[in-house]
């Protein structure tokens, strides 16, 4: 079975079986909700190369927002408004669009010969996205609370890893493990925006040079790009020593997202990845993985 997650407000979010989170409440104690009773990889388009991509790209996000607010109640021990959820979502994509596709686009638009080449506009365009997300990441990992959520990023990998080299989920065991995994959503979104730049520089020159144009092309083409990234992710994991290569950098990025949980850490993470586990698997060692 393939296991996936993602780091939440003091605890971490699992895929397996199932869809589940499991938390730090404020009295210490670990809080584990199912988010949903079954796979989400059962849906028949994650059978689709390419559309699966997008898919899992959603269902990430879907899932993702909802442990995050869910998680925030259970560490704070206070209710959150629906309207206050509603509006930190509108303006944390609002945020995420403005910092990762109009700032690029504008500041690539201040140089008049750029506006004459879409190719070179696409690729300079690119590589200033890159830039503003490194910069972006490595200044919120100076916050107390992101610092956080990256140990226990770094936790849901080192369980996760513990548990696909066939290793019993128990705490000493799990320690000697990396925080650093091929299948991150770290990796993901480096070798997205890497295809990004590829696919835009192709498809550019065939299209307006208006700015609305290549605001809403940026969005048209994400499920496109989405789809090769997530292709690409998955053969580098486990193919040829090349691709492994080519994934170094968003490999290396995890030394950023990523952090060396404390033991209570690991804890919630072991205790997220056992409720996605089919029952025998979850004490188990290499005869129950996927």
């Amino acid at each position: 079975m393939r296991i996936g997650g993602q780091a939440i407000i003091e605890g971490v979010l699992m895929l397996g079986n199932r869809v589940s989170m499991a938390v730090r409440d404020k009295d210490g104690n670990i809080v584990v909700e199912d988010l949903s009773e079954s796979s989400v990889t059962a849906n028949k388009l994650f059978r689709v190369p390419f559309l699966r991509g997008f898919v899992s790209l959603y269902f990430s996000l879907y899932f993702g927002i909802k442990a995050l607010n869910r998680s925030a109640e259970l560490s704070s021990g206070e209710k959150i408004k629906k309207s206050e959820l509603f509006w930190t979502t509108v303006f944390a994509f609002a945020l995420a669009l403005g910092l990762f596709v109009v700032l690029p686009m504008w500041i690539t638009g201040l140089f008049s010969f750029l506006r004459k080449n879409e190719i070179a506009f696409a690729i300079v365009e690119g590589i200033l996205r890159l830039i503003l997300f490194v910069l972006y990441v490595w200044i919120i990992s100076f916050f107390p609370d992101v610092k956080r959520i990256f140990q226990y990023h770094g936790a849901e990998h080192m369980v996760i890893n513990a548990y696909e080299n066939g290793e019993q989920l128990q705490l000493q065991k799990i320690k000697k493990y990396s925080t650093i995994h091929p299948r991150c959503g770290t990796s993901f979104v480096m070798i997205f925006l890497f295809f990004s730049v590829v696919i835009l520089s192709l498809v550019s020159p065939l299209a307006s040079k208006s700015l609305v144009w290549r605001f809403f092309s940026r969005l048209v083409f994400l499920p496109l790009t989405a789809g090769f990234a997530y292709e690409f992710l998955r053969i580098s994991a486990k193919g040829p020593r090349l691709l492994k290569i080519l994934s170094y950098p968003g490999l290396f990025f995890q030394k950023l997202t990523t952090a060396r949980p404390d033991d209570s850490q690991l804890e919630v993470a072991i205790a997220a990845l056992k409720r996605v586990l089919p029952d025998s698997a979850k004490s188990e060692g290499p005869e129950y993985l996927g």
